[in-house]
């Protein structure tokens, strides 16, 4: 089956040319290729947030013996190279859509758990002693027109009245006065919990982490094909050897391989994704320009940009990305990218760029995660569809997908809005053209 993008998508014995693999210190772990055949209770395909917190969680809690077999290097994807952004979020539903649909109570269940993955992640790096390099505490969303303050507003009331979470509203004038300027912002609102962090560094300290515990991990691993015994035992074929298993955890996300298994062909749309890293601004650089905040924030945009100030002052600016995965796509979208940079912030127009690279996160046609176990083979569970919030979310997701294999059941607190697995794209086929309808589309409301 071939995959939905460009073979240079999945080049998985090459790292992305990125900040956080330039900043990161080297792994303090081993991940040897699995070089021989083997066994263990649990195996788990992926080595990001999702496959690393499910095996540091089950070694810990529940000793069980697991294996994570990783394609690329561990935090070779999204894990490894998205904008470090650890906030509540986490679909791609808008939140008075979620409670219409879904019904209040659903809504703060989903909600809830997301201030918990925020938590989760705070309590993992203080507990293990992971150096992330935290910087700021509140997410912002910048409206980007006056219509869009008016949705901020509907937003802020709903957050506070509706769900009890901690938000605050502020004007145009405050958001100058506080946080950041430029002619395209026209008020904003703040929520908490949140917080950035060096995305590879959380991952790698996950990684140590679950290999003190007692989990293998395995690198330069791709899992070549899936099957299963007549007595249920399910055999994991790498280049390297075998690995036979009770349980698997099928924990791959937007670089899923859909290869491998029927039931999950057509369930994600995974969305090209870039980020651009400027050299270290001054302090009259960045104040010149209005910035004043260590908050990472987005804008309001159906095709939204995210940014934020990095500790070494240097400023990091992501974006949607091309439909192909082409390196000639790639440097479109670079080109896309930075021009928008300079054009929000003028005065930044000389600073030179110093790392640019690209990833996928992982949408659903129910524009919800799914967290769960297939229902015709209970020993085979999943993990995916986080829609850019995959820092906090994918590490909740591996926690509870842990309990629930180290368990026996569902975590009584996995709201039901995630707990299936997600429906197929109508023609999964077409992905790549509704996606290219999609972004047309977005294109042009934010135009309006």
């Amino acid at each position: 089956m071939q995959r939905l993008y460009d073979d240079n998508v999945y080049d998985f014995a090459t790292p992305q040319p990125s900040y956080w693999e330039a900043s990161a210190p080297a792994p303090a772990f081993a991940s040897p290729p699995l070089q021989r055949d083997g066994s263990c209770d649990v195996a788990i395909i992926g080595g990001g947030y999702t496959g690393l917190s499910a095996a540091y969680h089950l070694a810990r809690d529940h000793g069980i013996d697991v294996r994570v077999l990783e394609a690329g290097h561990i935090g070779w994807g999204a894990s490894g190279r998205n904008g470090g952004f650890c906030c509540v979020g986490g679909t791609g539903l808008q939140l008075r859509g979620m409670i219409r649909r879904f019904g209040l109570d659903a809504a703060r269940a989903w909600y809830r758990s997301q201030v918990q993955a925020v938590e989760l992640v705070r309590d993992l790096v203080r507990d293990e002693d992971i150096d992330v390099e935290a910087f700021g505490a509140a997410e912002v969303k910048i409206a980007h027109s006056p219509r869009a303050f008016a949705r901020l507003e509907s937003d802020h009331k709903a957050m506070t009245e509706l769900l009890g979470l901690d938000a605050e509203l502020l004007t145009r004038y405050e958001v100058s006065e506080r946080l950041h300027d430029s002619a395209q912002q026209h008020g904003a609102l703040i929520s908490r919990p949140a917080f950035g962090l060096h995305p590879l560094r959380f991952c790698r300290g996950l990684a140590l982490a679950a290999t003190l515990r007692g989990a293998r991990l395995h690198s330069g691993s791709e899992v070549l094909s899936w099957s299963r015994s007549a007595d249920g035992t399910h055999r994991l074929r790498t280049a390297g050897g075998t690995l036979r298993a009770s349980k698997v955890l099928f924990a791959t996300n937007g670089f899923m391989p859909e290869q491998l298994r029927a039931e999950f062909y057509g369930r994600t749309l995974p969305v090209v994704s870039a980020i651009v890293v400027t050299r270290p601004l001054s302090d009259d650089e960045r104040l010149n320009e209005g910035w004043h905040t260590e908050h990472p924030a987005i804008n309001s945009r159906h095709l939204l940009n995210y940014f934020r100030l990095l500790p070494d002052n240097r400023f990091l600016f992501g974006a949607r990305g091309h439909t192909r995965g082409t390196r000639d796509g790639e440097r479109t979208t670079y080109r896309k990218i930075i021009n928008t940079l300079r054009k929000t912030w003028p005065g930044w127009s000389g600073v030179e760029i110093e790392y640019r690279w690209h990833g996928l996160i992982c949408m659903t046609a129910s524009l919800r995660p799914g967290i769960g176990r297939l229902t015709d083979d209970p020993f085979t569970f999943f993990g995916f569809g986080y829609h850019g919030h995959g820092v906090n979310t994918a590490t909740w997701a591996g926690k509870q997908l842990a309990d629930w294999m180290g368990r026996g059941a569902a975590p009584d607190d996995l709201p039901r809005l995630a707990r299936e697995l997600p429906r197929r794209y109508p023609m999964p086929a077409l992905r790549r053209a509704y996606l290219r309808t999609g972004l047309v589309l977005a294109n042009w409301l934010d135009s309006l």
